[in-house]
């Protein structure tokens, strides 16, 4: 709602930070706790804020971009993007990134752009408490949960990321362009 400009510019301002968190993820000492689980929380809430983004103000565009991708794929994708909001929604919740991740091997890991937190693995964790929420909150965050499972445990933080990150920024890529809105009025 509003000026469509500054809608794209906003998408455009996301994915920048998104792509800046994701580089500088690699780069992040791990004998800096504290920040390295600071960055790995700050890099699930960009990817989420661009997901989100994308789906609800250009649900064409990633439906086009997702259609384009086999199944196997296209699941994996969904998954991961699924998998990144159960995390959002545990940190949210006050859990602490330590509990969802634990550090991996001391050194450069294999794939990982050589940077020791990118080497870090998502812990898998046991299914969730869901009595205090509806049926339909209770599916919504067991799918979820499902997917964080399947596509986050077990696989390093860096992985993840570059997956969802090389997703968004293709759809971001093949949104069209806003279109130009006149500030002048009607005489």
């Amino acid at each position: 709602m509003g000026d469509a400009s500054a809608g794209a510019s906003a998408l455009l301002w996301s994915i920048a930070a998104m792509g800046d968190t994701a580089h500088r993820l690699p780069q992040v000492n791990a004998e800096d706790r504290p920040r390295a689980f600071a960055m790995i929380g700050e890099a699930v809430w960009w990817v989420t804020i661009v997901d989100a983004t994308l789906v609800r103000y250009h649900p064409k565009t990633y439906d086009a971009v997702m259609g384009d991708r086999s199944p196997a794929e296209r699941r994996l994708i969904e998954d991961t993007l699924a998998g990144l909001r159960f995390v959002r929604n545990r940190i949210a919740h006050e859990t602490d990134p330590a509990d969802l991740v634990e550090p991996g091997a001391p050194g450069p890991q294999p794939g990982t752009g050589g940077g020791a937190v990118a080497g870090w693995r998502w812990k898998p964790l046991p299914e969730p408490a869901l009595a205090l929420l509806p049926p339909r909150g209770q599916a919504w965050e067991l799918t979820r949960y499902r997917a964080y499972q399947a596509q986050l445990a077990g696989h390093t933080v860096g992985e993840t990321f570059e997956r969802a990150a090389e997703f968004l920024n293709l759809t971001a890529a093949h949104v069209p362009p806003a279109t130009a809105v006149s500030t002048h009025a009607t005489r």
